[in-house]
C-alpha cells in the first residue's frame, strides 16, 4: 500500500494530509492533521516571520515528519501560500526547514493554489456543462476561480484573507460592532473588481472551501440527500452573521464551539463570502469538504500523472481562449494560426528536438499573438507581450508565461535579440524554445495575411540543404507567399536551411 502526504503551510495554520489509493484507484483518506502556526499573524503586521514564529513552525513540521515516517508516507509535496509569498525573510524560513528536517519546501503563486483547489473540487463536485465559481477563503488571500464545463476560464487572488483583514483593519482597537462594520465596508470594495473581471458572467453553481467555509457548513449547512454535499443558503448565512458580528471571542467560542483560533477569523470570513454571493447573486453555496490539500494529493497520484499531460494542456488552452475572449480577439483567425503553427511544429519533430511542453507553449502563444490589438494595433506584439506577462494564467508558471511572451512577441517585426531585456532575462535553454517556436509563429502568421483562411495546408519537406514549404488553399496565394519572403528569416537562422518555396521562388 502506497502512503501519499500533503502538507498545506498556510497564513493561518499548518496541515497534513495522507491518503491511499486503492486497487479500483480510489483515493482513500487516511489522516488529517492540524497545526496552529499562524504565519500570517507575522507578516501581515511586520512584514516577516518572527524567530519565535519560525521556530514553533519548524517544530510542527518535524512532527508532521515523525507522522509520515511512521506512517511510511512514500511521496510528499509541501507548498505555502499568501503568508510566506510576502515575508521578507520567506528564503530565510525556507533554507531552515530543508536544513532542520529535509523537507524541500514550494511557495506556490496563487493560479497554482486555484489550480490544485480546481483539481480537488472537480473530484468532489460535478462541474461538467456549468459556469461555477469556486471561493477558497484563506488567512491571506481570496482565491476566486471561474469554471466553464470544468474548465477554469478566469482566477484571481485577492487579498482579503481573514488573518491579514484582523491586522490590516485593526481588531483589537474596535468593538465587535465596530470591527464588523469595517469589514462589511471593506469587503464591499470586491464588487468592483468582480465586476471588472466577471463582467454579466451568469454563474450557475457557487462552490466553497476553506476552514472557515467548512465551519458555516457545519453549523448552518444542509445535506439535501445522504452523503449529499453540505449547501448553506445565502439567507442563513446572513442570519448567522448578524449573531456573530456583535459578539465577543469568547461568546464566539460558548455559542457556537468554534476553536480560538477560528473564533476570531470567522467574521471577516463570513463577510467576504456574503459579499461574494451578493455579486453573483448566489442563492445558495456548496461546502466541497475538500481543500488544497486535497488537490495537492491527487497531483501526486500515479493514475492522475498519468493524464497530467492531456489535462494541462486542455486547461491551459481554455484559460488562453478565455484571455482571448476577454480581450475580444479575432478568434477565428488566432485559431488558424495557432493551427498552422502547430502543423509546422509537428511536421519539424526531428529537427527542433521539443517536447509536449514547448507545443503547449506554441498552442497558446498562437491564440494570444494578437489580444494586443486592444490596446492599439501598432507595436500590439509588444501590447500582446505585457498582457501575456501580467495575466494571472493558471497552468503556466511564471517563466512559461515570459517565454509565451516573447513568442508572440516575435511574430512580427523585430527578431529575438539579448538587448531585449525580457528575452535576455531567460535562461539559455529557453531562449533557443523561445527562437524555434517564434519561427514557426512568425511563418503561420504570414499564411494568415488575409486573414481569410485562404491557406488550407501548409507542408514542409525537410531536405539535406535546404526545406521546401508548399502552400495549398484558395487563389494563387501570391500575397501569402510574399508575407512568406519577409518572414522566413527567423526560420532559416533556426534551422540553418534556406527555405524555398516550390515554383521557383525562394524567399
Amino acid at each position: 500500500m502506497t502512503i501519499f502526504a500533503a502538507i498545506d503551510i498556510g497564513s493561518n495554520a499548518m496541515r497534513l494530509a495522507l491518503c491511499t489509493v486503492s486497487k479500483d484507484g480510489d483515493v482513500e483518506k487516511l489522516e488529517n492533521y492540524r497545526e496552529p502556526v499562524r504565519l500570517g499573524q507575522d507578516v501581515f503586521s511586520a512584514g516577516a516571520i518572527s524567530d519565535d514564529t519560525m521556530r514553533r513552525a519548524i517544530a510542527a513540521l518535524k512532527r508532521f515528519q515523525e507522522i509520515m515516517r511512521e506512517q511510511r508516507a512514500a511521496a510528499v509535496r509541501a507548498v505555502a501560500t499568501s503568508a510566506l509569498r510576502e515575508a521578507s525573510n520567506r528564503q530565510l524560513f525556507v533554507d531552515r526547514v530543508v536544513e532542520e528536517t529535509g523537507l524541500h519546501l514550494e511557495v506556490i503563486p496563487g493560479e497554482e493554489e486555484a489550480r490544485l483547489v480546481h483539481l480537488a473540487v472537480s473530484r468532489a463536485v460535478d462541474l461538467r456543462g456549468k459556469t461555477a465559481l469556486l471561493i477558497d477563503i484563506g488567512g491571506g488571500s481570496v482565491e476566486l476561480t471561474l469554471t466553464r464545463n470544468g474548465e477554469v476560464v478566469f482566477s484571481d487572488s485577492v487579498n482579503m484573507g481573514t488573518v491579514r483583514l484582523l491586522h490590516l483593519l485593526g481588531q483589537q482597537k474596535h468593538t465587535p460592532k465596530t470591527f464588523g462594520r469595517l469589514v462589511r465596508k471593506y469587503a464591499e470594495s470586491i464588487h468592483r473588481r468582480l465586476s471588472i473581471e466577471l463582467e454579466e458572467t451568469k454563474v450557475d453553481c457557487f462552490v466553497g472551501t476553506g476552514g472557515n467555509i467548512e465551519a458555516f457548513g457545519e453549523i448552518i449547512g444542509e445535506k439535501p440527500q445522504k452523503g449529499g454535499l453540505a449547501r448553506v443558503a445565502f439567507a442563513k448565512l446572513e442570519e448567522v452573521l448578524d449573531r456573530l458580528v456583535p459578539m465577543t471571542f469568547e461568546e464566539r467560542i460558548e455559542n457556537f464551539g468554534f476553536r480560538p483560533d477560528r473564533a476570531d477569523v470567522i467574521v471577516p470570513a463570513g463577510v467576504v463570502l456574503l459579499e461574494v454571493m451578493k455579486h453573483v447573486e448566489a442563492k445558495e453555496l456548496i461546502v466541497a469538504g475538500v481543500g488544497l490539500k486535497d488537490g495537492i494529493l491527487l497531483d501526486l497520484l500515479p493514475q492522475v500523472a498519468e493524464n497530467r499531460a492531456a489535462y494541462h494542456r486542455s486547461q491551459v488552452v481554455a484559460f488562453a481562449r478565455a484571455l482571448g475572449r476577454k480581450y475580444h480577439f479575432d478568434e477565428a483567425h488566432a485559431d488558424r494560426v495557432m493551427r498552422h503553427a502547430l502543423g509546422l511544429f509537428d511536421q519539424s519533430t526531428k529537427y527542433h528536438d521539443l517536447g509536449v511542453d514547448a507545443r503547449v507553449l506554441l498552442e497558446v502563444a498562437g491564440l494570444l499573438h494578437d489580444i494586443g490589438c486592444v490596446v492599439s494595433v501598432n507595436g500590439h506584439h509588444k501590447h500582446s507581450q505585457y498582457l501575456i506577462r501580467s495575466a494571472p494564467f493558471v497552468g503556466l508558471s511564471k517563466r512559461e508565461r515570459e517565454m509565451v511572451g516573447c513568442v508572440v512577441r516575435y511574430h512580427r517585426k523585430s527578431l529575438p535579440k539579448d538587448e531585449h531585456s525580457e528575452f535576455r532575462d531567460l535562461s539559455s535553454k529557453d531562449r533557443e524554445i523561445v527562437r524555434k517556436l517564434a519561427a514557426f509563429l512568425r511563418l503561420a502568421e504570414a499564411f494568415e495575411r488575409e486573414r481569410g483562411g485562404e491557406v488550407a495546408r501548409a507542408t514542409l519537406s525537410w531536405q539535406k540543404e535546404r526545406v521546401e514549404l508548399l502552400l495549398e488553399g484558395e487563389g494563387d496565394l501570391l500575397l501569402q507567399r510574399w508575407a512568406v519572403a519577409n518572414k522566413s528569416d527567423l526560420f532559416e537562422n533556426v534551422f540553418k536551411k534556406p527555405l524555398v518555396l516550390p515554383g521557383g521562388t525562394t524567399p
